[in-house]
Protein backbone atom coordinates (compact mmCIF):
# COMPACT_ATOMS: atom_id res chain seq x y z
CA UNK A 1 0.00 0.00 0.00
CA UNK A 2 1.28 3.57 -1.04
CA UNK A 3 -0.58 6.72 -0.46
CA UNK A 4 0.02 9.10 -3.24
CA UNK A 5 -0.58 12.93 -3.22
CA UNK A 6 -1.69 15.57 -4.90
CA UNK A 7 -0.27 18.91 -4.17
CA UNK A 8 -1.62 22.27 -4.95
CA UNK A 9 -5.01 21.39 -6.68
CA UNK A 10 -6.57 24.48 -5.00
CA UNK A 11 -5.97 27.53 -6.37
CA UNK A 12 -6.98 29.48 -2.45
CA UNK A 13 -4.21 27.33 -1.14
CA UNK A 14 -1.59 27.78 -3.76
CA UNK A 15 -2.04 31.72 -3.60
CA UNK A 16 -2.20 31.06 0.41
CA UNK A 17 1.59 29.73 0.48
CA UNK A 18 2.94 32.18 -2.57
CA UNK A 19 3.23 29.02 -5.18
CA UNK A 20 2.65 29.26 -8.96
CA UNK A 21 -0.55 27.54 -10.31
CA UNK A 22 0.39 24.48 -11.83
CA UNK A 23 -0.05 23.18 -15.25
CA UNK A 24 -0.04 19.41 -14.15
CA UNK A 25 -1.28 17.47 -11.18
CA UNK A 26 2.10 17.50 -8.68
CA UNK A 27 2.49 14.45 -7.49
CA UNK A 28 4.19 13.34 -4.38
CA UNK A 29 4.33 10.16 -2.12
CA UNK A 30 4.29 8.52 1.19
CA UNK A 31 5.43 5.48 2.68
CA UNK A 32 3.00 3.11 4.56
CA UNK A 33 4.50 4.21 7.72
CA UNK A 34 2.80 7.03 7.39
CA UNK A 35 -0.57 5.71 7.98
CA UNK A 36 -2.86 7.03 10.87
CA UNK A 37 -6.24 5.84 11.20
CA UNK A 38 -9.13 7.62 12.61
CA UNK A 39 -9.03 7.97 16.52
CA UNK A 40 -5.47 7.62 16.32
CA UNK A 41 -3.05 10.01 17.67
CA UNK A 42 -0.09 12.10 15.87
CA UNK A 43 2.94 12.48 17.77
CA UNK A 44 4.77 15.36 16.23
CA UNK A 45 8.20 14.67 15.01
CA UNK A 46 10.75 16.41 16.97
CA UNK A 47 12.68 17.89 14.16
CA UNK A 48 10.01 20.27 13.53
CA UNK A 49 7.86 23.95 15.17
CA UNK A 50 5.37 24.48 12.48
CA UNK A 51 3.33 20.64 11.61
CA UNK A 52 0.37 22.08 9.87
CA UNK A 53 -2.86 20.12 8.89
CA UNK A 54 -4.07 19.52 5.78
CA UNK A 55 -7.77 18.35 4.65
CA UNK A 56 -8.56 16.45 1.64
CA UNK A 57 -10.69 13.89 0.26
CA UNK A 58 -9.37 10.39 -0.09
CA UNK A 59 -9.83 7.44 -2.50
CA UNK A 60 -9.08 3.86 -2.13
CA UNK A 61 -8.08 1.90 -5.44
CA UNK A 62 -10.20 -0.92 -5.93
CA UNK A 63 -8.27 -2.35 -8.85
CA UNK A 64 -4.67 -2.41 -10.50
CA UNK A 65 -4.16 -0.37 -13.33
CA UNK A 66 -2.05 1.82 -15.50
CA UNK A 67 -2.51 4.01 -18.38
CA UNK A 68 -6.23 4.15 -17.34
CA UNK A 69 -8.05 6.62 -19.42
CA UNK A 70 -9.97 9.34 -17.72
CA UNK A 71 -13.78 8.21 -18.91
CA UNK A 72 -12.57 4.40 -17.18
CA UNK A 73 -10.83 5.98 -14.37
CA UNK A 74 -13.89 5.88 -11.77
CA UNK A 75 -13.68 1.97 -11.99
CA UNK A 76 -10.72 2.13 -9.93
CA UNK A 77 -11.40 3.59 -6.96
CA UNK A 78 -15.00 2.43 -4.53
CA UNK A 79 -14.42 4.34 -1.15
CA UNK A 80 -14.35 7.71 -0.07
CA UNK A 81 -13.32 9.69 3.06
CA UNK A 82 -11.41 12.73 4.04
CA UNK A 83 -7.69 12.77 5.21
CA UNK A 84 -5.29 14.75 7.16
CA UNK A 85 -1.81 15.10 5.29
CA UNK A 86 0.38 16.42 7.92
CA UNK A 87 3.46 18.51 6.84
CA UNK A 88 6.17 20.08 8.57
CA UNK A 89 6.09 23.40 6.74
CA UNK A 90 9.20 24.66 8.53
CA UNK A 91 11.42 21.91 7.13
CA UNK A 92 9.47 21.95 3.67
CA UNK A 93 10.13 25.53 3.06
CA UNK A 94 13.98 24.81 4.19
CA UNK A 95 13.64 21.97 1.47
CA UNK A 96 12.33 24.52 -1.33
CA UNK A 97 15.05 26.61 -0.84
CA UNK A 98 17.74 24.47 -1.11
CA UNK A 99 16.02 23.05 -4.26
CA UNK A 100 16.21 19.63 -2.24
CA UNK A 101 12.83 16.87 -2.01
CA UNK A 102 10.11 17.89 0.31
CA UNK A 103 10.52 13.71 1.89
CA UNK A 104 11.06 15.17 5.69
CA UNK A 105 8.63 17.41 5.49
CA UNK A 106 5.86 14.72 4.37
CA UNK A 107 6.85 11.02 5.09
CA UNK A 108 6.87 11.24 8.99
CA UNK A 109 5.41 8.52 10.87
CA UNK A 110 1.59 9.31 11.26
CA UNK A 111 1.56 12.12 8.96
CA UNK A 112 -1.11 10.61 6.11
CA UNK A 113 -4.52 10.51 8.53
CA UNK A 114 -7.19 8.47 7.36
CA UNK A 115 -10.55 8.83 7.92
CA UNK A 116 -13.52 5.58 7.99
CA UNK A 117 -14.30 5.15 4.50
CA UNK A 118 -17.97 4.95 2.64
CA UNK A 119 -18.82 3.24 -0.42
CA UNK A 120 -18.32 5.87 -3.25
CA UNK A 121 -21.59 4.60 -4.40
CA UNK A 122 -22.84 6.59 -1.58
CA UNK A 123 -21.49 9.93 -2.86
CA UNK A 124 -24.33 11.80 -5.83
CA UNK A 125 -22.73 14.19 -6.98
CA UNK A 126 -18.57 13.87 -7.21
CA UNK A 127 -18.50 17.20 -8.75
CA UNK A 128 -20.20 18.58 -5.72
CA UNK A 129 -18.69 17.05 -2.55
CA UNK A 130 -18.17 19.18 0.59
CA UNK A 131 -15.89 18.88 3.23
CA UNK A 132 -14.67 20.07 6.43
CA UNK A 133 -11.56 20.23 9.17
CA UNK A 134 -12.24 21.39 12.44
CA UNK A 135 -9.54 22.20 15.03
CA UNK A 136 -11.02 21.93 18.97
CA UNK A 137 -14.33 22.56 17.51
CA UNK A 138 -13.39 25.69 15.44
CA UNK A 139 -14.44 25.35 11.64
CA UNK A 140 -10.43 25.85 9.67
CA UNK A 141 -11.12 24.49 6.77
CA UNK A 142 -13.84 23.98 4.23
CA UNK A 143 -14.04 22.92 0.83
CA UNK A 144 -15.39 21.41 -2.21
CA UNK A 145 -14.32 19.03 -5.24
CA UNK A 146 -15.95 21.43 -7.59
CA UNK A 147 -12.92 23.51 -6.70
CA UNK A 148 -10.40 21.52 -7.67
CA UNK A 149 -7.89 22.04 -10.66
CA UNK A 150 -7.63 18.71 -11.01
CA UNK A 151 -10.39 16.44 -11.51
CA UNK A 152 -10.81 13.26 -9.65
CA UNK A 153 -11.20 11.18 -13.23
CA UNK A 154 -7.84 13.25 -14.51
CA UNK A 155 -5.71 12.34 -10.65
CA UNK A 156 -6.47 8.91 -11.86
CA UNK A 157 -5.45 9.21 -15.10
CA UNK A 158 -2.83 10.98 -14.60
CA UNK A 159 -1.34 9.09 -11.64
CA UNK A 160 -1.47 5.68 -13.66
CA UNK A 161 0.71 7.08 -16.61
CA UNK A 162 3.66 7.41 -14.21
CA UNK A 163 3.11 4.11 -11.57
CA UNK A 164 0.99 1.14 -11.13
CA UNK A 165 -2.37 2.28 -9.11
CA UNK A 166 -2.68 -1.08 -6.85
CA UNK A 167 -5.44 -2.25 -5.03
CA UNK A 168 -5.25 -0.77 -1.25
CA UNK A 169 -3.41 2.40 -2.45
CA UNK A 170 -4.71 5.44 -1.16
CA UNK A 171 -4.72 8.47 -3.15
CA UNK A 172 -4.99 11.89 -1.38
CA UNK A 173 -6.46 14.79 -3.94
CA UNK A 174 -5.04 18.47 -2.32
CA UNK A 175 -6.34 20.52 0.15
CA UNK A 176 -8.45 23.60 0.18
CA UNK A 177 -6.67 27.07 1.96
CA UNK A 178 -6.92 27.48 5.63
CA UNK A 179 -4.25 25.03 6.65
CA UNK A 180 -2.23 25.93 10.12
CA UNK A 181 -0.63 24.91 12.68
CA UNK A 182 -1.53 21.93 14.96
CA UNK A 183 0.14 21.40 18.37
CA UNK A 184 0.00 19.24 21.62
CA UNK A 185 -3.50 18.68 22.97
CA UNK A 186 -5.21 19.53 19.61
CA UNK A 187 -8.04 17.60 18.20
CA UNK A 188 -8.73 17.62 14.64
CA UNK A 189 -11.56 16.40 13.38
CA UNK A 190 -12.81 15.87 9.32
CA UNK A 191 -16.16 15.73 8.25
CA UNK A 192 -17.70 14.56 4.64
CA UNK A 193 -20.82 15.71 3.44
CA UNK A 194 -21.72 16.68 7.22
CA UNK A 195 -20.62 13.30 8.27
CA UNK A 196 -17.89 12.96 10.73
CA UNK A 197 -15.22 10.23 9.68
CA UNK A 198 -11.85 10.74 11.33
CA UNK A 199 -10.96 12.23 14.35
CA UNK A 200 -7.43 12.79 15.51
CA UNK A 201 -5.54 13.86 18.80
CA UNK A 202 -2.22 15.75 18.44
CA UNK A 203 0.66 14.93 21.24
Amino acid sequence: MKFICIGRNYAEHVKELNNPLPSEPVIFIKPDTALLQNKGTLYLPEYSNNVHYEIELIFKVCLEGKFIQPQYALKYVNQISVGIDFTARDVQEECKKKGLPWTKAKCFNGSAAVGDFIPLSDIDDLKNITFELFQNGQIKQQGNSAMMLFDVPNIISYISTIMTLKRGDIIFTGTPSGVGRTVPGDILTGYLLGRKLLEIQVQ
